[in-house]
């Protein structure tokens, strides 16, 4: 080998040796931007979750919150971040882990899928229980200052999918796919029996009469965000 050629070779390895180092940054990167928007999330502080998508006129931007309720603009979605309900008592903590994250060969998407555990609970006025079913409270005896409670073990999936912009990585799409909840004084199975009406067309959400799979695909190495579906 001429050093000519030794040169050539050695920049070429120093191209992807770079090239790696990017999508591990990049890697890291996206997965902080997640982790911060579930803990602006657990303490209702939205206005400081709004950065974190992308930009006004972005093409394609979508949310789905839960199994209901799909946001398919930016406003939409900035006025779901608007505002939520956060009254004293009130205890969202929504704990994410085993994160699968892959970002594009071309460094300008990457792709997100994570699993969550967490509670969900709060205090509800007896004369504004009737429009919620009953067997989303704990029993009238665990009444605090005469106010209904709820207590929730919640498990859900999330899947997202991530745009740079301006050299920082925002939030693109995002699906929180609930599998299964339970009252705290209730288990999971029989809940999901009197519950399932509510969740009857999304295929991932746990039942007692079926069998379990993925409602959306896994991310997996990809070059460009057209070689893969969108979350």
């Amino acid at each position: 080998m001429t050093s000519t050629d030794l040169i050539a070779a050695l920049e070429a390895r120093v191209v992807a040796a770079e090239r790696l180092a990017q999508r591990a940054y990049d890697r890291g990167a996206v997965e902080n931007v997640f982790s911060k928007y579930m803990h602006l999330h657990n303490v209702f502080e939205d206005e400081q979750i709004k950065p974190l998508w992308v930009k006004k006129g972005t093409a394609g931007i979508h949310a789905q919150y839960t199994n209901v309720g799909v946001y398919t603009d930016y406003d939409s979605v900035m006025a779901y971040h608007s505002g939520r309900p956060s009254p004293a008592g009130k205890l969202i903590l929504h704990e994410t882990t085993t994160p699968l994250i892959e970002v594009a060969e071309d460094g300008k998407t990457a792709k997100g899928f994570w699993l969550m555990a967490g509670v969900e609970s709060g205090l509800s006025d007896p004369a504004n229980v009737g429009t919620m079913p009953e067997f989303l409270y704990e029993p009238e005896d665990k009444n605090v200052d005469g106010k209904r409670v709820w207590t929730h073990w919640v498990w859900c999936q999330y899947a997202l999918d991530f745009l740079k912009q301006d050299g920082e990585w925002k939030i693109w799409h995002f699906r929180c796919l609930e599998v299964t909840r339970a009252p705290f004084s209730e288990n999971w199975i029989t809940f999901a029996n009197k519950n399932q009406i509510a969740f009857d067309k999304i295929a991932d959400v746990y039942s007692p009469n079926r069998a379990r799979k993925l409602d959306v695909p896994l991310p997996s190495p990809y070059k460009t965000f057209a070689d893969v579906e969108e979350y």
